[in-house]
């Protein structure tokens, strides 16, 4: 891969920075496969969501290159988020609770990091993180297109099913109770009781429900 300077590369990661405010407009919205996701982004067509979990392929902490289908078979929480970015940051308790608890029913919390490797690297001495990250700069970015997101600003949260099929798509902070309700119905959808197009519609109105929460408010 091409090695640009840092302060190019900074620029395309600025990208879904700068747009951090629509992000927080975003926050209690739930993007379902595979409706059409409508984007501020400069591009020609919007972006859709994939009906299936792309096998995107990143660094691990360690540097070891880790493809998503090392998880066939489990369901997953794919957490994209980037150092700089707060309501990120406020999520990573949440999601390492998230991790220990539903390890043993087959599920796994996946964080791919949209930035620099060292500041990951730096920021994971001071900030323990109890699930695989991934860390990715160009390539990053690269991923979270991928899964149909296109520069409308960190965080964003893929739950998949243990077939690969994405439930829904969560742009914006994520919080306990949605995250409960979803992995709730990925689970039926994942033992027989529900079919994929009940729990997207489920997820939806469940969510509206709950509505936003005050954190969804705070500047980044």
């Amino acid at each position: 891969m091409l090695k640009l300077p840092r302060g190019l590369q900074w620029a395309g990661l600025v990208v879904i920075a700068g747009l951090a405010g629509f992000g927080a407009f975003l926050a209690s919205r739930n993007l379902l496969a595979p409706e059409p996701l409508p984007l501020p982004a400069p591009a020609s067509h919007p972006a859709v969501i994939p009906e299936r979990r792309p096998d995107i392929k990143l660094a691990d902490r360690d540097g070891k290159l880790r493809a998503l289908s090392e998880w066939d078979g489990k369901a997953l929480v794919v957490n994209f988020w980037a150092t700089w970015c707060a309501p990120c940051r406020r999520e990573i308790p949440m999601l390492n609770d998230l991790a220990r608890e539903q390890r043993a029913h087959g599920v796994e919390v996946i964080g791919i990091a949209v930035d620099f490797r060292e500041d990951v690297l730096k920021y994971l001495q001071k900030m323990p993180i109890d699930y695989t990250v991934l860390i990715g700069e160009q390539d990053g970015l690269d991923a979270a297109r991928a899964f149909g997101i296109e520069a409308i600003g960190l965080p964003f949260t893929a739950f998949i099913d243990r077939s690969g099929r994405i439930a829904t798509i969560h742009v914006g902070e994520l919080h306990r109770p949605q995250a409960e309700v979803i992995l709730k119905l990925v689970q039926e959808v994942d033992s027989g009781t529900l079919d994929m197009a009940a729990a997207r519609a489920q997820i939806r109105a469940k969510l509206a429900e709950l509505g936003p929460f005050e954190s969804d408010a705070k500047p980044d």
